[in-house]
Formats: C-alpha cells, sequence, structure tokens
C-alpha cells in the first residue's frame, strides 16, 4: 500500500455533500479505507470531512446519512443543523482588513486580498463547535488529522493538527476553518485571529509536500481542471472557481515535482448544474448527492488514470 495523504477542500453545505459521494467512490475504486490515509487535510466542508473521518466515521456511514438512512445520532444531528442560506447581516468592523495589505504586497492573491474588506460576520457556528465536542474531547484518535485556517491579520495558513501548530480543541479548529469573512467571525486560538483557511487556498493541498508521500488524493468541490460554461448568478460562482483552479494547479505541480502522484477529483458540468451558485442551498443538498452518484464514479475512474501515469 502506497504512503497515501487524502485533501479535501472547501465548498459548503453542497460541496460537503460533493465530498462524501467522490470519496465513497474512490474508496471503493482504490479497494481503501481513507480512515487509514497517513495525513487527513480538510478545509472548511473538507475539515469537517476530515474531523469525521478522523473520529472513525466511515465514508458510507455519513453518505448513509446525507440520505436519511444512517444510524449515527451525531451524524444525523450534525446534517439536520444548518446556518442558513445566506449570510446573517454584518456587524461592525473589518477583522481581516490586515489581508488588504498582505495582498497588495504579493503575499496573498487579489481576491484573497479583497475579502479582508468584508465586515465582521454574525453567522453563529456553534453547529460546527458541537461536533467537535461529540466527535472527540480533544482531538480525535486519527494522528494526523490537520485542518486549515487562515491568519485574519497577515493570511499565512495554519494546520491546527499537525506538530507545528498551536494546541486548540476540534471544535475551535473546525469553526476556524468555517469562518467565512463576512458570514461568520474569525476564531480567536493562541492569542490570534483565524478565518476560512479556503479564503487563501481551496485546498491546501501544498502543506503535504514535506511529507514526500506516495500518493495524495484531492477531492477539490471549488475547483474544475476543465472549464465549465454557466448562466446568469452562476458565472459569479465560476469567477472564484476559476481563481480557486488556478490555485490548486499551482499546488498540484508542487506534489508532482515532489515526485507525489495526484489523484485530483472535481465535479464536472452535471454536478454543478445540480448545485448552483450558492453552494449553501440546503434545498440542493439531495439533488447533489443523487446527480454526484450518478456521475463520480466515472470521474474518479480518470482521475485514478490520470493519477498513476502523471
Amino acid at each position: 500500500m502506497p504512503r497515501r495523504g487524502l485533501a479535501i477542500g472547501c465548498g459548503g453545505t453542497l460541496g460537503f455533500a460533493w465530498t462524501a459521494i467522490a470519496l465513497q467512490s474512490v474508496q471503493r475504486q482504490l479497494d481503501w479505507d481513507a480512515r487509514t490515509a497517513e495525513v487527513l487535510l480538510g478545509t472548511s466542508a473538507g475539515a469537517e470531512m476530515v474531523a469525521l473521518l478522523g473520529s472513525g466515521r466511515s465514508a458510507d456511514s455519513i453518505v448513509a446519512a446525507l440520505d436519511g438512512s444512517g444510524e449515527d445520532a451525531v451524524l444525523a444531528g450534525h446534517l439536520a443543523r444548518h446556518p442558513g442560506m445566506r449570510p446573517p447581516l454584518p456587524g461592525w468592523g473589518w477583522p481581516a482588513r490586515g489581508l488588504v495589505s498582505s495582498g497588495l504586497r504579493g503575499e496573498v492573491d487579489l481576491t484573497a486580498g479583497l475579502a479582508g474588506l468584508l465586515p465582521k460576520g454574525r453567522g453563529d457556528a456553534g453547529w460546527l463547535r458541537e461536533l467537535g465536542d461529540q466527535l472527540a474531547g480533544g482531538w480525535v484518535a486519527h494522528p494526523a488529522t490537520w485542518i486549515v485556517a487562515a491568519d485574519a491579520a497577515t493570511g499565512s495558513r495554519t494546520a491546527f493538527g499537525s506538530p507545528t501548530a498551536p494546541e486548540t480543541v476540534l471544535g475551535q479548529a473546525i469553526a476556524a476553518s468555517w469562518a467565512i469573512p463576512g458570514w461568520f467571525p474569525p476564531v480567536r486560538i493562541a492569542g490570534r485571529e483565524h478565518v476560512d483557511g479556503g479564503t487563501i487556498s481551496s485546498v491546501s493541498a501544498d502543506l503535504l509536500v514535506p511529507l514526500e508521500l506516495d500518493e495524495v488524493v484531492v477531492l477539490a468541490p471549488m475547483t474544475s481542471e476543465h472549464p465549465v460554461p454557466a448562466t446568469g448568478l452562476s458565472r459569479l460562482e465560476r469567477l472564484l472557481r476559476k481563481r480557486m483552479t488556478r490555485g490548486l494547479d499551482r499546488e498540484v505541480r508542487q506534489l508532482r515535482a515532489a515526485g507525489t502522484r495526484v489523484i485530483r477529483v472535481e465535479p464536472g458540468p452535471a454536478e454543478l448544474a445540480a448545485m448552483g451558485a450558492n453552494f449553501m442551498d440546503l434545498r440542493r443538498r439531495q439533488s447533489t448527492v443523487d446527480v454526484s452518484r450518478l456521475h463520480t464514479p466515472t470521474r474518479v475512474r480518470a482521475a485514478i488514470s490520470n493519477g498513476v501515469a502523471a
């Protein structure tokens, strides 16, 4: 068995649903249990997923919970809660304004810098903290479950759970990784304010380069290796997706340059049509699951073939 890592990107409610189906398909086609990955790296919705895997939940149990047929009360209770499809009216202040300076200096890209202009979010991340508390009193059992958040002042990324990261409890780390600027307030950990890691990188797969793994499975709900046409509001979503795709392209090149094979799985046109422009639209979760179940196995098959050939 190769030394294999798993990196899961941001994607909100619908990205989480797509990821569950994609992960289940990857496991079946590789004859592999993701819980045995050498490292589980997750950002935002991906942080939820790796926390569940790191706690011992299987991909099958997560999919069953999405289908409403699971027996795990923690999963069922978590999926029954939702922060809403739109952010509440923001509060005063610009807690991530330091990102603007970082963007002007070229330390983060321009889109990440502009996120610093968003006012303080007033969303309630309580359902994420509660999930962390239910999964683990401190941290999950998997020895390398890494949850990515970004410093609100500088944009530098921290993979909580990694050897060099400050200690925190699981719920705080997930909430920090999910702290979308303008939607949720930053989360203070070790004296620093943190925002959604996806503000800087949708996946942060490059954080795995120093591990010199044989292979990394990348599940990226918010990127598309090949352009996908859009109309209406989805055009705005595609602009964000294009920026995130460029970032993941760079990270994949770094991994491959280090000798690591990359199996990169992303949603295609059918799945994106099911998701729509708002990745937090709970009404579309079941259709996202259904369409992804139909199309994702083919995409996974192609990704595995491309990864082995790389």
